[in-house]
């Protein structure tokens, strides 16, 4: 066993004692590789991978889970910042049935479960309406906490008094909330407006006026009132007349910069806006057809007549009853003439029509236009953009600020264009014709390079062809010096043969090769 083991040593001091300087480097890279690969496999194959159990968790409560899970003997971690515990990712839904079954996590609020599961006879009315008011502060932040961008909130209520005397007015609730949002969230203003009605109307007598919110970052939740729309206030205002000015700026910058190049012109735009919001009713009547001159619904035609001698109602007004209000006549002794009358009542058909109008928030009243530009070759090029500019004002400004009558040159009057070289602005200035180089220059030129690249060509070829010779005599030299003759070649005859037989029975056989010594001396 020995042997054989120095056999397989020697063996392979040879095998590595005849590979080369990179065969070594290769083998050992290999194996060594070979090594990390098999120890990282072994590492991530047997560690344990720890997930969250619960996050966002007071600390106090981490500590109770903490200590049920090493009662347990789960292994766990407590995360950075002590509000989550990891535990391993196979363990996960196991604990999370478990630990609620033994009533984790507990946050400690009072919530209307609680009126269930502890109800009795010796609670007093300040205690049951602070149970209450914990309830109804806990189960609104759970309402709150439901909200996208919101991770957690805390519900502080003021609830008044009830009187005893029932002439005493009503107060009012209230109600401050402090939010913790998720980094980076904006709310938007229908969110926010979400939010104070859910507060409103979680809670009796709670105005929206009476609710504070705000976030971790003492940043308030305002709510915009109805009355601050587009046109009531200064800021609106001004943040329109902007808005309108700039859309109307880029949208003439864009065409004219197309026109004649975007570095090349620039352009201004001003606004006169009109905010007066109008609300009004119009009761209007017109005619059914307009055909026609009328359309009778009801006619009532009265007609009288009289001819002859005889008594009729009538006599001198100093006859008349001044008390009567001239409505009874002393009756006359005789009359002589005619009498007519004719009365007619019609009672056409008409349409009537009711309008409710508001008007608009905002009219545009007057704009101008400044545009000043590089000048351009075209001469028919300033023309070209007041009419556009002239078409764009047109269709801009309320028709109910175009005076009738429109002068000649009204709407050349709100164009100003300014045609002049920007201060600051580089440009190339023109080459004379003489000093161009002609083309023949840049052939030679062209001509030479490609000489000059060929030569470089051919030099460093020929450096490489020197270069590979001299590498072929160092290798020949090489081998001419590592050539050894071999020192074991001489002649095999009878009496060498006989003397190796010899050496090797003397060495593998000392007691053969001793008797056969002891034979010749006694033959001698």
């Amino acid at each position: 066993m020995k042997e054989r083991l120095t056999k397989i040593g020697t063996d392979l001091k040879q095998f590595w004692s005849s590979r080369t300087k990179r065969q070594k480097t290769t083998y050992i890279g290999s194996a060594a590789a070979v090594i990390i690969f098999a120890a990282m496999l072994t590492f991530f194959m047997s560690k344990t991978e720890f997930v969250p159990l619960y996050n966002n968790v007071s600390r106090a409560e981490i500590g109770r889970i903490k200590e049920e899970l090493d009662a347990q003997g789960v292994p766990s971690q407590i995360a950075p910042g002590g509000t989550s515990i990891l535990v391993p990712k196979e363990r996960v839904d196991d604990l999370l049935v478990t630990l609620a079954a033994e009533g984790y996590p507990n946050s400690g609020t009072i919530d209307y479960s609680f009126f269930s599961k502890n109800a009795g006879f010796g609670t007093t009315d300040n205690e049951f309406n602070i149970i209450k008011q914990a309830a109804m502060q806990t189960e609104l932040a759970n309402l709150i906490k439901g909200i996208e961008g919101v991770q957690d909130a805390s519900v502080m209520i003021t609830l008044p008094t009830q009187s005893v005397f029932l002439n005493e007015s009503i107060q009012n609730a209230s109600a401050a909330i402090m939010l913790k949002t998720e980094p980076g969230h904006q709310f938007t203003e229908s969110q926010i407006t979400a939010l104070y009605k859910l507060v409103s109307k979680s809670l009796p007598n709670l105005s929206t006026d009476d609710i504070l919110i705000m976030n971790q970052y003492s940043e308030y939740f305002d709510l915009k009132s109805s009355e601050q729309s587009i046109g009531t206030s200064i800021a609106n205002q001004m943040e329109l007349k902007k808005t309108i000015e700039r859309d109307l700026q880029r949208k003439v910058q864009m065409m004219l910069g197309t026109m004649v190049g975007q570095d090349r012109v620039i352009v201004s735009v001003t606004t006169d806006i009109d905010f007066k919001q109008e609300n009004r009713q119009e009761n209007l009547v017109d005619r059914v057809d307009e055909d026609l001159d009328s359309l009778a619904i009801s006619v009532q035609r009265i007609t009288e007549s009289f001819s002859g001698n005889g008594a009729i109602a009538g006599g001198p007004p100093e006859a008349q009853d001044p008390t009567d209000n001239r409505t009874n006549f002393v009756e006359g002794n005789t009359a002589n003439g005619d009498y007519d009358r004719l009365e007619e009542t019609i009672n056409n058909e008409v349409n009537r029509i009711r309008k409710d109008i508001v008007e608009s928030p905002y009219k545009i009243r007057d704009i101008g236009i400044q545009v000043m530009m590089e000048p351009s070759d075209g001469a028919d090029v300033e023309n070209d953009i007041r009419n556009i500019l002239g078409t764009i004002i047109r269709t801009s400004i309320d028709k109910s600020y175009v005076p009738t009558n429109v002068p000649a040159d009204y709407w050349e009057s709100k164009i100003a264009i300014s045609t002049q070289v920007f201060n600051g602005k580089v440009t190339a200035a023109p080459q004379p014709s003489q000093n161009v180089i002609p083309w023949w220059v840049y052939a030679v030129g062209a001509a030479l390079l490609v000489v000059v690249i060929l030569l470089i060509v051919a030099y460093f070829r020929k450096r490489k062809e020197e270069r590979e010779k001299e590498e072929e005599m160092i290798l020949e030299e090489q081998r001419e010096a590592l050539y050894v003759e071999d020192i074991n070649i001489e002649q095999e005859t009878e009496a060498t043969l006989r003397k190796k037989q010899l050496e090797k029975m003397a060495k593998d056989k000392p007691e053969e090769f001793a008797k056969l010594l002891r034979t010749w001396i006694a033959e001698d």
